[in-house]
């Protein structure tokens, strides 16, 4: 079966339009370690966590940041059986499933929170393209409300039965700022981050689910990606329980030598505030354009 591409999927330069601004001096990020509601049918659970979602987005705000990073599914949990319910698609007489899309309205509390604010969110979800494909997706919620989607590049296990992958990272801009999105195991292909530096991105910013036993791994693919690419680091990921184990923690923010610069101290429900200085980012690529200039 083939796909028309959406938007998104052509690439990154979708996510973006026009002359882009210069970037600020610093940039406040929040990453929220969430741990999912769940409830007896899916759809019901995106319900509930947009709502929670919104508030997050509004104390985020409350505390400075522009950027608000959610982890994979957060409005879903990863429950990926519910996605191959027949009830979960559209049209179905059973009430909304997980599935998001285009238009709608269970998204509106959390695109109104970001708008009211001017706080860019990016979210996990399952999607529909407007030819129904469906996708495993970090929803960019925009600071006028907008709604974008970006895929997941590198889908494994049941993923790849339920969703069609996408073509490499989306790029978006706050206050400057360039920003590649990759969605968990996207992070443990170099290839990934390597496309976003390409796009001259400054952050790579990662929603996960590591479990425990991973955090190693975890610490590698983190580390590894910004040193390579001298770009900060963000991961959110999954707290508490979930399908595949208990999560590991360890929300944080990585700089561009790789090294870990604030994460969360457990594995449950927790907020990682951080702020991004454009002097060091600078800074760190100077360096290593004057090593190649000089052959140091």
């Amino acid at each position: 079966m083939t796909h028309a591409p959406s938007a998104a999927e052509r690439g990154p330069s979708s996510l973006r339009g026009g002359r882009e601004p210069e970037p600020s001096t610093a940039l406040r990020v929040a990453l929220v370690q969430y741990r999912p509601h769940r409830a007896e049918r899916p759809g019901e659970a995106v319900v509930a966590n947009v709502q929670t979602h919104a508030r997050l987005v509004e104390r985020a705000h409350a505390e400075g940041a522009r950027l608000v990073l959610f982890p994979e599914l957060s409005l879903t949990g990863y429950e990926l059986e519910g996605f191959g319910l027949d009830e979960s698609r559209p049209g179905s007489d059973e009430g909304p499933g997980p599935w998001t899309s285009e238009n709608d309205e269970r998204l509106r509390p959390l695109q109104e929170s970001c708008s009211s604010t001017g706080t860019t969110a990016v979210v996990g979800a399952g999607w529909r393209d407007v030819d129904s494909t469906p996708r495993l997706a970090s929803l960019v919620v925009g600071p006028d409300g907008s709604l974008r989607a970006v895929f997941k590049t590198h889908l494994h296990g049941l993923e790849r039965q339920l969703f069609v992958p996408g073509t490499g990272p989306g790029i978006l801009t706050v206050d400057g700022w360039r920003i590649a999105l990759a969605v968990c195991a996207d992070a443990a292909h170099p290839a990934h981050a390597a496309a976003a530096a390409q796009e001259k991105a400054d952050v790579y910013a990662v929603s996960a689910l590591y479990v425990r036993g991973e955090e190693m791994r975890l610490g590698l693919h983190m580390g590894a990606r910004s040193m390579d690419h001298r770009m900060f680091g963000l991961m959110a990921n999954l707290g508490g329980e979930t399908a595949l184990g208990a999560s590991c923690g360890l929300t944080g923010v990585w700089n561009p030598s790789g090294a870990v610069v604030a994460q969360a101290a457990g594995s449950g429900p927790a907020a990682v505030m951080a702020t991004l200085e454009r002097s060091s980012l600078d800074q760190y690529r100077l360096e290593d354009q004057y090593r190649l200039d000089t052959g140091e």
